[in-house]
């Protein structure tokens, strides 16, 4: 599907049909002046007789060369996917007191580490991975490195405390994307956050001022809502209920341009990191096609001039 870059330039298409209207009215103008003055058996001996369709195709071919210029500059462009060299990958865990519910086996924390950790070290070596777990707040457990092995270390490392920062993890996310290296070229790889949670923001940021700020730093946050709505842990011998919150992690991915996921057992966490794996091994990029436009637009002005030096010796 082909998109345009720089719409504004469509404007112009209307000095081409302006053009194209006073050749129309022109023609139009040189017949009543011809009929009003000229000695019409004399003039049909003196002009040589061209059909009017031939007479005028040049200029139409003109006209038509015009408005696929205009198209040229507005830009156009279609989505190609081309694998992805570089990218960082923020792997955002929540290691809140719910994950030790036992609803996924053996547990939700000991499967989420299992996956998050067979994710990393399928990685592209080229990436760069960094870890954030968020419980009461965020922490940078390891800026963004291409030691994947380092990564899938601090994960299995991971220890639960209270409450559930979510918003919080987005920012600190973002922070760590910060410390990659620009390339030779100045520009930072492209980046994206893969936040999984279990249960609803309880302290810190809210998801909302998260989502804005990840979509302003054009940063697609996907997510993953793990576990089940019977899962329950202990509290001070009380049984407390830790169900999924779907839609807050849903709306954080949708409103930051990333994906949403929802796994309930250990097999779905893995295939959803397949999933996960897969996407991030190509981008989307806009390649620009108004070489195509311009040298259509050529194509018909170098036959214009033709078919009018050919039929009336003149390039007008």
């Amino acid at each position: 599907m082909i998109r345009l870059l720089e719409p504004m330039w469509l404007l112009a298409l209307i000095a081409v049909a302006a053009l194209a209207a006073v050749y129309v009215w022109a023609q139009f103008a040189r017949q009543r002046i011809a009929v009003r003055f000229a000695n019409a058996s004399l003039l049909a001996k003196l002009v040589p007789k061209i059909p009017g369709w031939r007479r005028h195709l040049p200029a139409g071919l003109l006209v038509i060369a015009l408005a696929v210029l205009v198209g040229g500059m507005a830009r156009p462009a279609v989505d190609v996917d081309e694998p992805q060299e570089r990218a960082t990958i923020i792997l955002a865990i929540d290691v809140s007191l719910s994950m030790m519910s036992e609803d996924v086996s053996p547990t939700r924390i000991e499967a989420a580490k299992e996956a998050a950790a067979g994710f990393v070290s399928d990685l592209p070596e080229q990436y760069n991975v960094g870890l954030v777990s968020f419980a009461g707040f965020a922490s940078v457990n390891v800026p963004p490195t291409k030691d994947h092995a380092s990564v899938a270390s601090a994960i299995l490392g991971l220890n639960l405390a209270e409450a559930t920062a979510t918003g919080e993890a987005v920012f600190a996310s973002l922070q760590a994307v910060q410390q990659v290296p620009a390339d030779e070229s100045g520009t930072l790889p492209p980046a994206r956050i893969l936040l999984m949670s279990d249960g609803y923001r309880t302290a810190g940021r809210t998801v909302e001022e998260a989502t804005e700020a990840a979509s302003a730093a054009n940063i697609p946050v996907s997510t993953v809502a793990f576990g089940t709505d019977e899962g329950v842990i202990e509290l001070d011998q009380e049984l407390v209920s830790v169900p999924v919150d779907r839609d807050a992690l849903a709306a954080l991915a949708d409103g930051s341009g990333g994906n949403f996921y929802e796994a309930a057992t250990a097999e779905e966490l893995r295939s959803v990191y397949e999933d996960m794996e897969s996407s991030l091994a190509h981008q989307t990029i806009a390649r620009d096609v108004s070489q195509w436009f311009i040298g259509t637009a050529m194509i018909l002005l170098f036959a214009a001039a033709g078919l009018s030096l050919a039929w009336t010796s003149r390039l007008t």
